[in-house]
């Protein structure tokens, strides 16, 4: 007998192929629309071969996911309570989506409307997809600790995936009906630094988060608490904005370059901030080791979070305070020298 055909050689290509029956109630009506969505974003793990299944049981291990859990959610009679009554959700109404993006008053393209297709949830619906997702997960990490790397489960990767799948469509539900919630409040932060599709994008990522955390049993409602944290986001990314801006300046004046307010009655673009930041960046690129240090870590540039005091980088370079300041005062001439060669000033409107 060779060695490949041997019981011993079957054994180490073993692949756990043992029936996991997927939940009885899975045949519920009111879980259709979310198992049929499953279905259509879950990969057949059939054909895989075995490490690729021990790779992906350890990737479904490591995996986080996020739940609010219930007491109920473990007894048998969960599924049939939670999943008894319809939704009833509304459909898509194009008007109502295009009032809401004419309303956001930001010049936006009508495409955008599509975002705002979707009706707003009545308390009833929002509570009863809140826990839905919360109950699909709960048994997504249920069914994910009974795996077992050394004896890696096809149909129960699958099973895992395909709950973690329908949670994922009873939470975009919610995302969708609260969209315009985030089309209101981050127009309110849109100037000519802020754009409204960054600040749109990075608000649904917020909205998301939300969804997320949000425990639907203490009888809030959603948008009460979506509205802080979308609204804190914003806020957070403009302020971000504005202190960049605000250590190029400074930067900038250090050089010896020109950025009073008479002399750019409109604001740089944010083209061109980044096309400086780049030139900017190239010329940090010929300091040498210390003076690079020195003029990121005392104008809070790159990874330096706060500015230095000389005193601060002498100990850390092991040099007097004096010789950081002359260190300083060379890579600043650098850098003046090097602004006038390659004509910043040619970046202003």
């Amino acid at each position: 007998m060779s060695e490949a055909s041997s019981p011993a050689a079957k054994k180490t290509k073993r692949v756990s192929v043992a029936r996991v029956r997927k939940p009885v109630w899975f045949k519920l009506h009111e879980l259709a629309a979310s198992l049929e969505a499953g279905e259509l974003y879950v990969a057949s793990l059939a054909d895989q071969p075995r490490p690729s299944l021990i790779s992906q049981t350890k990737a479904m291990l490591k995996q986080e996911i996020g739940l609010i859990t219930n007491a109920q959610f473990g007894e048998m009679s969960a599924a049939k309570e939670i999943f008894a009554k319809p939704l009833d959700l509304a459909p898509a109404q194009t008007e109502v989506a295009i009032a809401a993006v004419r309303k956001a008053g930001a010049d936006l393209p009508i495409h955008l409307s599509r975002l705002c297709e979707a009706r707003l949830l009545t308390p009833v619906q929002e509570s009863a997809l809140f826990q839905r997702m919360n109950f699909l997960r709960y048994h997504a990490e249920v069914q994910r600790s009974l795996l077992d790397i050394a004896e890696p489960s096809v149909t129960r990767l699958e099973l895992i995936q395909q709950l973690l799948a329908m949670a994922d469509w009873h939470r975009d539900r919610i995302v969708e009906a609260n969209t315009r919630l985030v089309f209101s409040i981050v127009k309110k932060f849109i100037n000519v630094n802020n754009q409204f599709d960054d600040l749109l994008s990075d608000g649904i990522v917020a909205l998301i988060r939300a969804v997320e955390k949000f425990d639907y049993d203490r009888g809030f409602r959603f948008s009460t608490y979506a509205t802080q944290v979308v609204r804190r986001n914003a806020y957070r990314q403009v302020v971000q904005k504005q202190q960049e801006r605000a250590k190029m300046v400074g930067g900038l004046q250090d050089m010896d370059i020109d950025v009073s307010d008479e002399d750019r009655g409109s604001a740089i673009s944010e083209t061109r901030w980044h096309e400086l930041r780049s030139r900017l960046g190239l010329m940090l690129g010929d300091l040498d080791r210390r003076e690079k240090f020195i003029i990121r870590a005392r104008f809070s540039l790159g990874s330096h979070r706060k500015v230095h005091t000389l005193q601060a980088l002498a100990d850390k370079l092991g040099v007097s305070k004096e010789r950081v300041r002359q260190l300083e005062r060379r890579a600043m001439d650098k850098l003046r020298a090097m602004a006038g060669e390659v004509q910043l000033v040619e970046l202003e409107p």
